[in-house]
């Protein structure tokens, strides 16, 4: 059999259709690519701004959340601040009240105060005239400062307050806390306020004390301190003196040498140079201490002093004191230093000053 020649145009239509539609296909495909991705890149950046966005409404909703808890806790602060403005208001009122009625009693106690100071006056010049009008006598007589005590304490001789510039030089180191050694070192390791109680640091704040009722009004005076060091009672008051008819001065003074706690060694020297130091010089010198002295102008080469070693200090000290002041002692004996008593006694004798040793119940 004889094959059929095959010619171009010999396809069938339904082959045509679908090569046709193969093509279309392809190029949606082709077409719908390039789209997705154009769409990509153009919607990129919104999609960020969305996210960004987003991310804001979240944090504003937690915002929001503390904002209404907030405000719930400051609607109740306002209900219990109203509460308590209620509260305040009746207080008020009721004060005001009472501050009325205190005002009537205060205007009745006036008048009743009035009637009595005329009743006052009255029996007062009925008094006067009764006496002829001399004044009566000034219970404190000269001084300026009570002090209380019992019966009439003043049975020390020989003891001159007088004096234009009165020094008190008063000692403040461990062995004013007890007459012993094994005391004064005992009490030397307790608190402050054991330490300002000791009856004899007591004693010695006492002595003062009386010594400042004691100073003239037209006077001057200064007080100092000394341990290691000596320094003015009340601070500030270096190489200045203090009036003494200025009652608050004294009394500031007696208040502040309270406050002072006895500590460290003696050092005499330094005592006697302030007094050098004093323009114009004291022409009174009042003094109280317990022993001799365990340091000097030098430093201290050794922690023990012998009775030798503090005679030399002694004297050292005395040397650096102005000519023709008397010093006054007063002397609180301390345990194992015998030579203390002679060794003042000398002193006051030589200035013309004088020498207690005041008993445990003066003043």
């Amino acid at each position: 059999m004889r094959r059929r020649r095959l010619h171009v145009f010999s396809l069938s239509f339904i082959d045509c259709i679908c090569c046709g539609l193969g093509a279309v296909v392809l190029l949606f495909f082709i077409a719908n690519a390039r789209s997705a991705s154009h769409r990509k890149e153009l919607t990129q950046d919104l999609r960020a701004e969305v996210e960004l966005l987003e991310k804001e409404v979240t944090k504003g909703k937690k915002d929001l959340v503390e904002a209404r808890n907030t405000l719930e806790r400051t609607d109740e602060e306002i209900t219990a601040a109203e509460g308590l403005s209620r509260q305040i208001v009746e207080t008020l009122e009721e004060k005001k009240r009472e501050l009325a009625l205190y005002q009537d009693e205060t205007l009745a106690a006036k008048k009743h105060a009035n009637r009595l100071k005329a009743d006052l006056r009255s029996v007062d010049e009925e008094l006067r005239r009764l006496k002829g009008g001399s004044p009566s006598k000034d219970e404190m007589g000269s001084a300026l400062r009570p002090f209380p005590g019992q019966g009439d304490r003043q049975y020390l001789t020989d003891l001159k307050m007088g004096g234009s510039r009165i020094f008190i030089l008063v000692d403040a180191s461990a062995s004013m806390l007890d007459e012993t050694i094994v005391g004064a070192i005992r009490r030397r390791n307790l608190p402050e306020s054991v330490r300002r109680a000791s009856p004899k640091w007591r004693h010695v704040v006492s002595s003062v004390d009386w010594l400042m009722t004691q100073i003239p009004p037209s006077s001057r005076f200064q007080i100092f301190m000394f341990n290691e060091k000596a320094v003015p009672v009340i601070p500030g008051t270096e190489k200045e003196w203090l009036k003494g008819g200025d009652v608050g001065r004294l009394d500031q003074a007696v208040d502040l040498l309270k406050q002072i706690v006895p500590q460290k060694g003696t050092n005499l020297f330094r005592a006697f140079e302030s007094v050098r130091g004093m323009e114009p010089l004291p022409d009174n010198v009042f003094l109280l201490t317990d022993g001799l002295p365990t340091l000097g102008a030098g430093r201290a080469w050794s922690n023990r002093v012998s009775g030798e070693k503090r005679l030399d200090l002694f004297e050292e000290a005395v040397r650096t004191l102005p000519s023709r002041v008397p010093i006054n002692i007063f002397l609180y004996p301390m345990e194992g230093d015998p030579s203390a008593a002679s060794a003042y006694w000398r002193l006051a004798v030589m200035t013309r000053g004088s020498f207690f040793c005041p008993s445990k119940d003066w003043p």
